[in-house]
Parts: C-alpha cells; sequence; structure tokens
C-alpha cells in the first residue's frame, strides 16, 4: 500500500471513529457526497487544503494524522509468551514497560519512581531488545508496537493482571470523580456480539489517542488512568443447575 493510500486508509478510520459522514465532508468542502466518495476512493487527487478542512471536523491536525497513518501500518502487533514472561518476572522492568506505554518520558519516569539514571538506562535497553522500544540518542524513547498492539490472550500479562491487579482495581464504588463502572445486561445474538467487540475496539483506539492528544501537557496535568472493557458469552456459573442438561 502506498503511503498516500495508507493515508486515506487512517483517515477514514478516523471519520469512522469520530462519526463524521460524508455529507458533513461534502457541505465542509462544498462538494457533492458522491464527488468526496471519490476523492477519498482515489486518495491521489486529496489536495492538503482538502485534507485539513476534513481534519478540522474530527479535531485533530494534518501532523496528528500523518503520525497515525505513519504508526498504525508497522509496530509490534504483541510479544512471545517468553517476552511477556521475562516482564512479569522483572516487577521494576515491567513498571518501566507500562510507563513507556503510557508516553512517559525519560525525565517523567525519573521523577516519578525510585530510579537512578543508570538502573533507568538499564531497563530501557532491555525494552529495546524485546523491540518494545527503540532508545535514541539522550535517552529519547520511541515506541515500536502498533496502535493494535494487546497483551496475549492467557499469557503472563493478563494473568499477572487476573491475580495482582484486578482486586485492587474494583476495591472502589466508582462514585468518585475519574471512576465510571457501567454494567448492562441483555439477549443478543454472536453476530451483534462481534459487532459490540469490534465498536468496543474502536473505543481503545479512541482512548490511545486521547491520551496522545495529552501528550504536551505536564506530568502534573496527567494522571495515570486505566479503562477495562469486557464483554463475553456468559452466565453467571451460580445459575448452572437452573440451565437445561445439554444432549449429547
Amino acid at each position: 500500500m502506498s503511503e498516500c493510500h495508507q493515508l486515506v486508509s487512517e483517515l477514514k478510520k478516523q471519520l469512522k471513529l469520530h462519526g463524521v459522514q460524508y455529507q458533513d465532508i461534502a457541505r465542509t468542502l462544498d462538494l457533492s457526497e458522491g464527488s468526496v466518495k471519490r476523492l477519498l476512493a482515489e486518495g491521489g487527487n486529496l489536495s492538503l487544503e482538502r485534507l485539513g478542512k476534513i481534519c478540522q471536523l474530527i479535531g485533530m491536525d494534518m501532523a496528528e494524522l500523518f503520525q497515525l497513518s505513519a504508526t498504525s501500518h508497522a509496530g509490534l502487533q504483541s510479544l512471545t509468551h517468553d517476552q511477556e514472561k521475562q516482564l512479569v518476572e522483572d516487577k521494576a522492568l515491567l513498571l518501566v514497560a507500562v510507563c513507556v506505554l503510557n508516553g512517559y518520558r525519560f525525565a517523567d519516569i525519573l521523577e516519578q519512581y525510585h530510579f537512578s539514571v543508570p538502573e533507568l538506562i538499564q531497563k530501557l535497553a532491555q525494552l529495546d531488545r524485546l523491540k518494545i522500544i527503540e532508545l535514541q540518542a539522550n535517552n529519547r524513547i520511541r515506541l515500536k508496537i502498533s496502535p493494535s498492539f494487546s497483551w496475549l490472550a492467557g499469557g503472563p500479562i493478563q494473568c499477572f493482571f487476573q491475580q495482582q491487579v484486578q482486586k485492587a482495581f474494583f476495591a472502589s464504588h466508582f462514585n468518585e470523580d475519574g471512576e465510571k463502572l457501567v454494567m448492562t445486561t441483555g439477549l443478543m445474538s454472536l453476530p451483534s456480539n462481534q459487532r459490540m467487540q469490534q465498536r468496543l475496539q474502536k473505543l481503545v483506539s479512541e482512548f490511545y489517542a486521547t491520551c496522545r492528544e495529552d501528550e504536551n501537557l505536564s506530568m502534573n496535568a496527567r494522571h495515570g488512568t486505566s479503562m477495562i472493557l469486557a464483554i463475553r458469552r456468559w452466565q453467571f456459573p451460580l445459575f448452572d443447575e437452573f440451565n437445561p442438561v445439554q444432549k449429547s
């Protein structure tokens, strides 16, 4: 895929994520919906002026779009089981990994956590060898993971979360500012369930996009924030005795 088509592909993804319709673009560019569809389909005929106007509709500047396009078509999708195991077995390394995944810079980590400069460089060098980051000159950190990066299902990180983090995370009434817990129930077909999963994944992408928007704020203005989304075909085991007997 050419860089131009990668850019348009990312633009379409962001338009869909922000709920912007072809008719909205048509009004902004003073074009027909058909012309907009052709413009986005062809890609190469999209001028920078028109691109800038479309970006304004989603509250994004062109530089952000170019960056998203560059990162979304490259990067690490996941770690191996052994790599995740290395993180879990070294709590300091795991902490530094979580920091860099959350956008911390070298100075930010030093300011917030008790590391010496040599210790932190050592941990970052380990993450570099794991291909999670590229440790650049002057201790600059460049993430090498894809926006669709995820931990292994049932892997060491997920198990660590379930054993060590989950209980502490839910030890709250979720009634303070910055807290929200919603549980909904209903009857849903498997295809509808899969569509909901796709929408949840878009919300995850929006979460990380929002984090990127705040990168230029000071650390005092940003706070560690976690979001948990879960959906599955599941029934409370307590009621298993009321389930119909499955015939063989």
